[in-house]
């Protein structure tokens, strides 16, 4: 809304008094009458410790062998450490395995906690109830104010 009011002005007493008048920052409308235009991404350079595609593919083909088909990646890297070879990371051989088939995920289920219920207090009859609240409060704790209360005069002493 600054901004259109300074547009009006700028023909009239130019931009920078209209700025100054309505407390607009001129670089903000210097930047909006000529906005930039959109610089296309540059693709990201890999890595240079990356996997090369031979080197995925003899992963991928590890990963689908028939010793390994039904195995998590961290049970066939624990078992390829166990010989002695390293090819990857189990995350890798996720990453691979994600980038061949598309969603793959963890294989084990992560646990849902149930809803709690909070534990509501009812009482029938007179003296089935007892609660206490084990809050220390200020107030408790100064004996002019507690005067004439015998009951509380308890904590007051602690």
């Amino acid at each position: 809304m600054i901004a259109a009011t300074v547009e009006e002005l700028t023909p009239i007493i130019g931009t920078r008094p209209a700025c100054r008048a309505l407390g607009a920052s001129v670089a903000t409308i210097y930047r909006r009458r000529r906005p930039s235009e959109p610089r296309p991404c540059r693709p990201r350079p890999a890595p240079e410790r990356a996997l090369s595609e031979p080197e995925r593919q003899q992963v991928l083909d590890l990963l689908h062998s028939d010793r390994f088909v039904d195995a998590s990646p961290e049970e066939t890297y624990a078992t390829l450490l166990d010989e002695g070879t390293y090819l990857c990371s189990t995350r890798t051989m996720y990453r691979i395995l994600a980038a061949h088939h598309g969603g793959v995920r963890d294989r084990r289920d992560q646990l849902t906690h149930p809803a709690y219920n909070k534990p509501e207090l009812l009482a029938t009859r007179p003296n089935e109830l007892w609660s206490w609240d084990i809050e220390r409060h200020e107030a408790l704790c100064n004996r002019a104010v507690m005067k004439g209360h015998r009951l509380r005069s308890v904590a007051a002493d602690r």
